[in-house]
């Protein structure tokens, strides 16, 4: 039988991050006046995670962080092959977990960072150029992490279609997932809910725009002398 397993805004969410970190990672080894698209990027970065941990808590009950996120007992079970469940298996909600941490991590030293050459990050006059360079150099040590992390992410999901003859794929894209045994259909994730995730979300992506700092100051204005 068949069972919606992931809502469309948690599939929708899933996939525009994907884009984002995406073009944040090709735009930075380009440079230049790629990097205005960077911090765009990094912007949807920032919106796109503070609605995923939102909707981790309002969302449908498979997306919500307490269906899937387990202690050591329930990991062990599952490596014994005693877990039963439709969404994140509890070892996989470790890696879950992980890419949003180091995600999040990676995002908000960006939003200080800068390039030494033409780009200061959203929030850069907050800190300046001293704080900034060690942020920067945090931003970039990131880098190959997270890049490993996507690698083993992508890998795993291989691992579960070849082995395992479980694609996680599609139901992330349909949302609906073919399942052996009746479960619970998902419960929640309300338009009312889905509106609060998306309004805390934009406003979190506003501020990381740097849209509530002051205006820089403006230079005095120079009186040219009559002749």
């Amino acid at each position: 039988m068949k069972v919606r397993v992931w809502d469309l805004p948690l599939r929708l969410c899933h996939w525009l991050l994907a884009a984002a970190v995406a073009t944040a990672f090709v735009s930075a080894q380009i440079g230049g006046n790629a990097m205005a698209w960077h911090g765009r990027a990094g912007l949807a970065v920032v919106g796109l995670l503070i609605f995923r941990i939102v909707w981790g808590f309002v969302g449908s009950t498979p997306a919500r962080f307490a269906s899937f996120v387990k202690g050591p007992g329930a990991i062990r079970a599952y490596l014994r092959g005693e877990w039963h469940g439709i969404g994140h298996n509890p070892l996989g909600a470790l890696s879950v977990l992980a890419l949003l941490s180091l995600l999040a991590a990676q995002a908000t030293s960006g939003l200080f960072a800068n390039d030494d050459i033409s780009y200061q990050g959203h929030l850069y006059a907050l800190v300046g150029a001293d704080l900034s360079a060690q942020i920067t150099g945090i931003h970039k040590l990131f880098e190959p992490i997270m890049i490993a992390l996507v690698i083993l992410h992508v890998g795993a999901v291989a691992f579960y279609v070849k082995v395992k003859k479980d694609n996680l794929t599609i139901p992330m894209i349909t949302g609906w997932k073919d399942v052996a045994e009746p479960v619970d259909a998902p419960r929640g994730g309300s338009l009312a809910a889905f509106l609060l995730a998306a309004i805390i979300a934009a406003a979190a992506a506003c501020a990381a725009s740097g849209a509530l700092l002051p205006p820089p100051p403006q230079p005095a204005a120079v009186e040219t002398p009559a002749f």
